[in-house]
């Protein structure tokens, strides 16, 4: 892994109209043997059409069960939710996919909202070859086999496959070529957001650009907006717009991907950025966060990052900061910053 290097790659700026998808202080809490585990703990999130938006942290941060929380996918039957998840596909009129049924979200996945799984490569059926999967995807919501086999060659062709690779079964693929299979069957819909959860786990690094230049080319192409977990910052850095910083359940920075690489501002996402080599190795030493992410069945009182922060104040220890405006291009919840102290508390 490298230093986070912003590309020179077109960008879109959040539009001031109705986000495309829009988190509003949702929890997914879980029942467990040893209490309730806040996994998911009043996350906001914006999504705005045609944006890209990464979201990255350290594992156990709540990552995924964000995107599962999003995608109404979660397994567990002991859960708590409370939040909403609005989304607008046509920009007017907003749902909320927290309300709907499970064939109310069957449908809407797929056709409005694809999903690129986490360890994707094993998603592929090993005893159907390619074509008649990406096939089959789309004749579950509506499409005639004719018309889905029809289309199959120009979805290859989308992701940078030849038509060839639809005769072929999985194991006779590369990574690279299965998670581009994968990124077909997303967009065979043609939704408007793409979420994809760690897209470029175990790929070597040129496999890796050629997923993420296939992404960009998506946005470019279809107009279609992505959100990106994952935990590799120079992923988020050669893709996305914007970047969310998730710790223990929660965003606690997010903004312009430039400003966020160049000047973080909460001392977690410093440490991330701390912690990945220079290019060249300007860096002497690296600086890794000390301590360990903490449990969601016990997480601390008051900021949540206060146990493992080297600029630890007495008030972080005791109150929770506030997700605000620190600057035009950021906000951040961390009590360096007047705006993240709730009123009525002193810095």
């Amino acid at each position: 892994m490298v230093a986070p290097t912003v590309l020179n790659t077109p960008r879109v700026r959040a539009s001031t109209g109705l986000p495309l998808l829009h988190v509003e202080d949702l929890d997914i809490h879980f029942q467990t043997a040893n209490g309730i585990a806040r996994v998911v703990d009043g996350t906001n999130l914006k999504i705005h059409p045609q944006e890209i938006v990464g979201i990255a942290g350290e594992s156990g941060s709540g990552k995924t069960t964000l995107v599962e929380a999003i995608l109404q996918i979660i397994r567990f039957p002991n859960r708590i939710t409370r939040g909403r998840v609005l989304f607008s596909p046509d920009g007017r009129e907003q749902v909320d996919l927290m309300k709907l049924n499970a064939r109310q979200m069957r449908r809407m996945r797929g056709e409005h909202i694809a999903y690129i799984p986490q360890g994707s490569q094993n998603s592929l059926n090993p005893v159907l070859r390619v074509g008649r999967q990406i096939v089959d995807a789309m004749v579950d919501h509506g499409v005639s086999d004719r018309q889905a086999k029809a289309k199959v060659p120009e979805l290859l062709a989308k992701v940078g496959l030849e038509s060839r690779v639809a005769r072929l079964y999985p194991h006779e693929l590369s990574g690279g070529m299965k998670q581009r299979v994968i990124i077909a069957i997303a967009i065979s819909m043609e939704p408007e957001l793409i979420v994809a959860d760690e897209p470029t786990t175990a790929l070597d690094v040129n496999v890796q650009r050629l997923i993420l230049e296939a992404l960009a080319n998506l946005r470019e192409e279809m107009k279609v907006a992505i959100m990106i977990v994952s935990h590799d910052l120079p992923v988020h850095a050669q893709l996305v717009d914007r970047i969310g910083i998730m710790y223990a359940g929660q965003i606690v920075e997010a903004g312009d991907i430039r400003s966020t690489v160049k000047e973080s501002l909460h001392p977690y996402t410093q440490g991330l950025m701390q912690s990945i080599p220079s290019i060249g190795g300007t860096r002497e030493r690296l600086e890794g966060i000390g301590g360990s992410a903490p449990s969601p069945s016990n997480w601390p009182s008051g900021c949540r990052f206060h146990t493992r922060s080297p600029k630890v104040m007495d008030i972080c220890k005791s109150v929770q900061p506030i997700l605000a405006e620190a600057r035009p291009d950021r906000v951040v919840a961390c009590h360096l910053y007047p705006t993240s102290t709730p009123e009525g508390e002193q810095a």
